[in-house]
């Protein structure tokens, strides 16, 4: 034991020298409040009793309490005198954050810091990727705090593109002139699934249509509820059919080409020996109520700063498949034209559902810094994210992370997953709308979404500020179209 000793404290005088380490004279106080005597000395022995658990002894303030007051009171007057010298290290456990301070020379606002209150300024794209992804509660402020980035990032001549799954961000798209394409069965917007994306300069057409045969393959698995290996083999058989139906080879110009549709796909299936059950699974795709979904050519164009595809309005089962479609869209159009981009993905729980949709998703993440495309991912749903094979490979591959208030069932696999102290535990479970901890590399601060009133307007999704907004708009227009009539009073 005195060996020990000794070595510890030739380390810690070799510290101190080599200035490595401070001395501090350090003094913990802690003030209790209850309503009566019975339940003060009841929080005071529950406290006692965990501090002591972990090898931490209290020792009441007797016959000092008017001192311990003023003491602990913001006057920066110790009148106990207690100290108990510490050295740099054990001193830092006292703080329960990795981070004092969390800034930097150029990017946007991401909140404020809720210890010091300094400005929590960073820029996505100077981190070795430029991923994020945001866990919360239902109502705790991630869709706030998203669009808060979008109006943000729209200033610094960054795309955004949005896959938004309750139709959030529909007025957002309206004030910054953006464009929204509602997908939904009865909507007037199509994408052809079928679409090749023109090769960039490192990529030949066959490396293009290899890659799309191969979505398309993970597509048909989700819509027809999974494949059995030799229909695997069949579906793979048939698109490479269905594209030399419309001439499209490896050698073709995909930017003079008209890409094949669901129901050529279908005929090629037809003259194809094992294929009844795959074509008696499609049909309601190509000719029953689904039909309008997928058997059309593509009309949307993404050529605008801001971009919303809302799937809304599509019915649960095919969501994770218009998901998949949509991404696949995005992604053929950032191959195409590189230009500084954010992809959005609201509700990322339902692409996690399918193995298909969630390899794709990961795909992105990893892939998009080459085409310098950021992902954010965010979902409510922590626990469906985190049982994907591709979850934490997701979260490991995004340098931004923002969790705000978290339910008491989910908290601990995020502990787990983030490090997290029981501090920054118990501040997630008790935050409020638009608190929590924001990590950026390997730090990480207490952040607080702060808005302007222009921004708040905009952003908005509490039903009773958007009715509000929505009554003053209408008395506006009442206001406006009201008669008028004008009166001279001569006296």
């Amino acid at each position: 034991m005195l060996d020990t000793a000794y070595g510890d404290l030739e380390n810690l005088r070799d510290n101190l020298m080599q200035a490595q380490a401070k001395m501090f004279d350090v003094g913990l106080y802690i003030t209790v409040y209850a309503d009566n005597e019975n339940d003060l000395f009841k929080v005071e022995s529950e406290i006692k009793s965990l501090l002591e658990s972990k090898l931490i002894y209290l020792k009441p303030a007797l016959f000092q309490q008017d001192e311990g007051f003023k003491s602990v009171i913001p006057l920066s007057t110790d009148l106990l005198g207690i100290h108990q010298k510490l050295d740099t290290e054990p001193l830092s456990s006292l703080f329960p954050f990795v981070s004092f301070d969390l800034t930097s020379d150029k990017g946007i606002l991401y909140g404020v810091n809720r210890h010091n209150s300094s400005l929590i300024i960073f820029d996505r794209f100077s981190l070795p990727n430029y991923n994020s992804i945001t866990f919360a509660t239902s109502g705790a402020g991630k869709s706030y705090a998203t669009k808060l980035e979008i109006i943000r990032t729209l200033m610094f001549d960054t795309e955004v593109i949005v896959i938004d799954p309750e139709r959030e961000y529909e007025y957002l798209a309206e004030a910054v002139g953006g464009r929204y394409f509602n997908i939904a069965l009865s909507s007037d917007h199509h994408i052809n699934p079928f679409d090749l994306a023109i090769p960039s300069s490192d990529e030949t057409p066959a490396d293009v249509l290899r890659a799309n045969t191969i979505n398309l393959v993970g597509l048909f698995r989700i819509m027809l509820g999974g494949l059995t290996p030799e229909e695997d083999s069949i579906i793979d058989r048939a698109i490479t059919e269905t594209y030399a139906l419309k001439d499209i080879t490896s050698e073709s110009n995909f930017a003079n080409i008209e890409p094949p549709l669901l129901t050529d796909f279908e005929m090629v299936l037809a003259g194809m020996e094992g294929s009844g059950s795959i074509i008696q699974r499609l049909a309601k795709y190509t000719h029953g109520s689904w039909a309008s979904f997928l058997n059309q050519p593509s009309n949307v164009d993404i050529n605008r700063k801001f971009v919303v595809f809302s799937v809304r309005d599509m019915e649960d089962e095919l969501k994770p498949v218009a998901m998949y479609i949509i991404t696949h869209y995005i992604w053929n159009a950032v191959r195409k034209n590189i230009k500084k981009r954010l992809l959005v993905v609201d509700e990322a729980w339902w692409m996690m559902k399918s193995e298909d949709t969630a390899s794709f998703l990961y795909s992105i993440a990893k892939r998009g810094r080459k085409y310098y495309l950021g992902l954010a991912t965010i979902t409510q749903d922590v626990g469906d994210f985190m049982k994907s094979p591709y979850g934490i490979p997701i979260v490991t591959n995004s340098s931004i992370q923002l969790l705000l208030k978290q339910s008491p069932s989910t908290i601990d696999v995020l502990q787990k997953t983030f490090n997290l102290t029981d501090e920054e535990k118990y501040l997630l479970l008790e935050a409020d709308v638009g608190e929590g901890i924001f990590f950026a590399g390997l730090k990480h601060v207490a952040v607080k979404t702060i808005a302007s009133y222009t921004e708040d307007q905009i952003i908005t999704s509490d039903p009773s500020q958007i009715l509000a907004i929505k009554k003053a708009k209408d008395d506006l227009v009442v206001a406006s179209e009201t008669p008028k009539s004008t009166i001279n009073i001569m006296q």
